[in-house]
């Protein structure tokens, strides 16, 4: 599954200069953001408006929000999630400060991992020629693989549910590893967290979304040595699964 990007002028400059690591400097409600978002929805990925920063807090009117700024703004934000350009241009030109979430288990799935395991991780993939697909980067220390979605298997015991890394038996086995799948959500770039951080893409929505398989033992690696060079102490760190 690839965007169609023919004709969109500026969209791969804008792509390339978020892969370069430099974010395009547009105001949030221009439109940079917009046409990032409009090439996910492109790509499949199907979007829901989601909280933002207000200061070091977030948008949301509950007191103490746990994620500020990583959550949807509505309880309905699986049905809500749609590729409809008309919609998401309506979204981001009425909310000029929101976030977007894409739902995962439709499409695609995220394999979520601490930000030094997914450097690592990619650098092999790309090494062994292994096809890589989108990848996000949170300067939050988390790296986002977006992966084709598995469905759902006649077997449910081998299905890897969103929780993965967050029981105490499966900590030992994956460390630091989640597997966004059915009734879950990651943040979509171009996504701006409290403090000045943002969530950003490393290798843009117009890479084919790959097999989760293809990716998962390289990941895993990768996370077992992340977690042993610093003693597990983010093993568990990840964004949240459900609300």
């Amino acid at each position: 599954m690839s965007a169609d990007f023919g004709g969109r002028s500026g969209l791969r400059d804008r792509l390339s200069q978020w892969l370069r690591g430099g974010r395009p400097k547009e105001a949030a409600g221009d439109g940079g953001r917009e046409d990032l978002l409009l090439a996910a929805a492109a790509a499949g990925l199907p979007l829901a408006p989601a909280a933002h920063p207000s200061g070091y807090r977030c948008s949301c009117d509950r007191v103490g929000c746990p994620t500020p700024a990583r959550h949807p703004v509505s309880f309905a934000w699986q049905t809500q999630s749609t590729t409809d350009r008309a919609q998401i241009e309506r979204w981001a030109r009425h909310q000029p400060q929101a976030n977007f979430v894409t739902a995962t288990g439709m499409v695609h799935d995220v394999l979520d991992v601490p930000l030094t395991a997914g450097h690592e991780a990619l650098g092999r993939l790309l090494g062994a020629g292994v096809e890589v697909g989108p990848v996000a980067g949170s300067d939050d220390d988390r790296m986002l693989f977006f992966t084709l979605t598995r469905g759902t298997p006649a077997d449910e015991d081998e299905w890897w549910p969103c929780e993965l890394d967050c029981h105490p038996e499966t900590m030992d086995e994956h460390p630091g590893l989640r597997w966004h799948c059915r009734g879950s959500y990651v943040l979509v770039p171009p996504a701006r967290l409290p403090g000045e951080q943002t969530v950003h893409w490393l290798r843009g929505p117009e890479h084919p979304l790959p097999d989760p398989l293809t990716l998962l033992e390289t990941l895993t690696d990768a996370c077992a040595r992340h977690a042993g060079a610093d003693g597990g102490a983010h093993a568990g760190t990840a964004w949240p699964l459900r609300h």
